[in-house]
């Protein structure tokens, strides 16, 4: 707890005060990916692959965005700093030690920013959470980094505390509105996601799932995993708890192309 204390403490005046409530999330998902270390490192992998495979024929790599960096062991970070001229990092919080390794590296901009689009939903406005990827210039790639579903949890949390006023339908919104943000970019990118879960025993029999995206339907994956979010021991010694994760990629410029030109897609 110690170590934990610590990395709260730097993280606090590092972060702005809108976002300093999540701090201790961040930070305890950091102290489970060190217990978990071993049982996560395939879902870390898939998800570097994937991103990895996202960028690979690209013949521009100007500017890439990470929707979701977070402790930045799902992101091959190396890879894209060293491809692109520049890699903008985006999360609620940036972790002092996520900070302190962006720092190895000049073309790595840190941007706090709530990606969710409650707060315009609860204008009365139509929600837009990836809006703002139009005003970024020389925009090549985006990747939604296992962030999805996290969007849902903090929306559903946000929802039931108080929820006058807010449509029935917020979370299922929320989430379609981040896939329609992808979707609608004229450059490549990439979702990581985890779409739903499971708690098993020690015989594997299921005794809880849910869906993560409540319903809403995802692009087509192009690769689905298992990932162990709480083996055996982490939250208990009868159960486990395991995420069915899929990628999907998708570069919506050949077809932009495709209609400028006035040819069949």
């Amino acid at each position: 707890m110690i170590a934990e204390a610590l990395l709260y403490a730097a993280t606090w005046p590092l972060t702005g005060k809108p976002h300093r409530k999540f701090i201790r999330y961040s930070v305890n998902l950091w102290s489970r990916a060190g217990r978990c270390a071993r049982d996560w490192a395939d879902h870390e992998e898939m998800s570097r692959n994937a991103i990895r495979a996202a960028t690979a024929d690209l013949r521009q790599k100007r500017t890439a965005v990470v929707l979701g960096s977070g402790l930045l062991r799902d992101v091959p970070i190396e890879e894209l700093a060293r491809d692109f001229d520049t890699v903008v990092l985006i999360d609620l919080v940036h972790l002092a030690s996520v900070r302190l390794s962006a720092k190895r590296y000049r073309n790595i901009r840190l941007i706090e920013r709530d990606l969710s689009g409650y707060d315009e939903l609860a204008a009365g406005r139509e929600p837009e959470p990836l809006g703002f990827l139009r005003t970024v210039p020389y925009l090549d790639f985006v990747v939604s980094a296992n962030l999805l579903s996290q969007i849902g949890r903090g929306v559903k949390r946000r929802y039931e505390a108080e929820a006058a006023g807010m449509p029935a339908d917020t979370v299922e919104r929320l989430i379609a509105a981040h896939l329609a943000g992808l979707s609608g970019l004229a450059c490549r990118h990439c979702l990581v996601t985890d779409i739903a879960y499971a708690v098993m025993d020690r015989d594997g029999k299921t005794h809880e799932e849910a869906d993560l995206l409540h319903g809403v339907s995802p692009p087509p994956a192009k690769a689905t995993w298992t990932w162990p979010v709480a083996p055996l021991g982490e939250e208990s010694r009868d159960y486990r708890i395991e995420h069915k994760v899929m990628a999907a990629g998708c570069d919506t410029r050949p077809r932009l192309t495709r209609i400028a030109a006035g040819l069949p897609i």
